[in-house]
């Protein structure tokens, strides 16, 4: 018997890549470039996982022209003839210039403003444990998952999160993962299974 996706369980996941505001090394506010990998990995990722809408923030027009063209390659033009599959996953893709503007194409795709669960590499006032994040993702309530670039989200994205989820730390004690690997770690860790009924 096939698997339900994720529609079929009543999934409303998207997820924003935040390029602005984010913070540099040395914490001050700054804009980031979109990158090639960050575009085709977290959409094979999330299109894996049930991802509704993988949003694209950046309120820069070079970039958002660049990620249109990437996008476009392989959802129309030649790189989607030639490999469906990268098409299906790119197809999940929007660029948006703002993240309230991702709020708002999230609410209007899910009926519902969504539950923003941001994410970081240091522990918040406002973390949100990944079993309790779990549990309202597949209770079906629409869920923004937000993901920083450059050295993460800024303190003012981070404060307008409903919460914030918990690092994902190893046991080597060393915390440097690229934002593509992140994100497969977070849908895997939410989205792989239905948690586990109560004993």
């Amino acid at each position: 018997m096939a698997e339900k996706t994720a529609r079929e369980h009543g999934l409303r996941v998207d997820v924003a890549l935040v390029h602005y505001p984010v913070v540099s090394r040395i914490g001050e506010t700054i804009g980031s470039a979109v990158t090639n990998l960050d575009l085709h990995d977290i959409a094979r990722a999330g299109r894996t996982f049930g991802v509704t809408t993988y949003w694209v923030v950046t309120p820069f027009h070079e970039q958002q022209e660049l990620a249109g063209q990437i996008v476009g390659h392989w959802t129309d033009g030649h790189g989607g003839r030639t490999n469906p599959d990268r098409s299906d996953a790119l197809s999940i893709i929007r660029v948006c210039a703002t993240l309230d503007a991702a709020v708002a194409g999230a609410t209007g795709r899910h009926g519902a403003r969504p539950w923003v669960l941001a994410t970081c590499a240091r522990e918040q006032d406002n973390t949100v444990d990944f079993a309790a994040a779990q549990a309202r993702i597949w209770q079906g309530e629409p869920v923004l998952l937000l993901l920083g670039t450059a050295w993460g989200l800024a303190p003012e994205v981070l404060a307008m999160a409903d919460g914030v989820l918990p690092p994902i730390r190893g046991v080597s004690g060393f915390n440097h993962l690229s934002v593509r690997s992140a994100a497969a770690i977070l849908f895997d860790r939410l989205l792989g299974a239905p948690p586990e009924p109560p004993a």
